[in-house]
């Protein structure tokens, strides 16, 4: 599932790798692996960096993340419960623990922390701006919070993903309210195993903010989003 090609100037690739918040992200440099799980390590021999956004099962697998690390010695980001899993498996100079307010650089690709509204222990999402400024919102399988629409208005995002089933108290409406507050210029419906609560999410979308696109994905294909002009 490597990404092999380069996304054009001002764009970045991604793809949707299970049914839950499993995202690999490429921008011109760099290959980011945010919450992988249900994946083989092969499909991320070649990535620079390993995001956890917190230590549910379905975004943190220990086993699978020693072995990534070990085999393309690359960074893990993650929020305090996860990096105390991985504390001992990990060497300390490729963990880096991050809390909501933090930013970590990847060579240019800059990775902040922000607030997540789910019920773990100190959850976060993840803003990525990559080197030519597209930014990308992942806000794993948060429920909408307040604070959502000043950090929309501030960051100007470019991508959101939106939790639209499976976590708790999730539905198409909760992600859309995420989508609301943020109002990026794409909105990508994800953290489901249902088609349906995509297509509904993309309704009420199209109904509410129609100046915000919806990219419903398919899972383990590749999708090219460009920087708003």
């Amino acid at each position: 599932m490597y990404i092999q090609k380069t996304p054009e100037k001002n764009a970045i690739l991604f793809v949707w790798f299970n049914q839950y918040a499993g995202i690999i992200l490429k921008t011109p440099t760099k290959t980011l692996a945010i919450d992988p799980v249900e994946i083989k390590p092969k499909s991320l021999q070649n990535v620079d960096a390993i995001l956890i956004t917190h230590e549910h099962y379905d975004h943190l697998d220990p086993r699978l993340i020693t072995e990534i690390q070990k085999a393309t010695n690359c960074t893990i980001i993650a929020d305090s419960a996860s990096t105390k899993k991985l504390q001992h498996a990990i060497p300390t100079e490729k963990l880096q623990e991050i809390k909501p307010g933090a930013e970590i650089k990847i060579g240019e690709v800059s990775v902040k922390a922000e607030k997540c509204n789910h019920n773990a222990q100190a959850p976060v999402t993840y803003i990525i701006t990559s080197e030519d400024e597209v930014k990308v919102y992942h806000t794993a399988d948060s429920l909408p919070f307040p604070e959502l629409a000043a950090i929309g208005q501030r960051e100007k995002f470019d991508v959101v993903f939106c939790t639209v089933g499976i976590a708790p108290g999730s539905t198409p409406q909760t992600g859309f309210e995420i989508a609301r507050l943020t109002k990026p210029q794409v909105a990508v419906p994800y953290h489901t195993a249902s088609t349906a609560s995509q297509t509904q999410f993309a309704e009420i979308l199209k109904k509410e903010l129609p100046r915000t696109a919806c990219l419903i994905p398919e899972q383990n294909k590749i999708y090219q989003v460009s920087k708003r002009k």
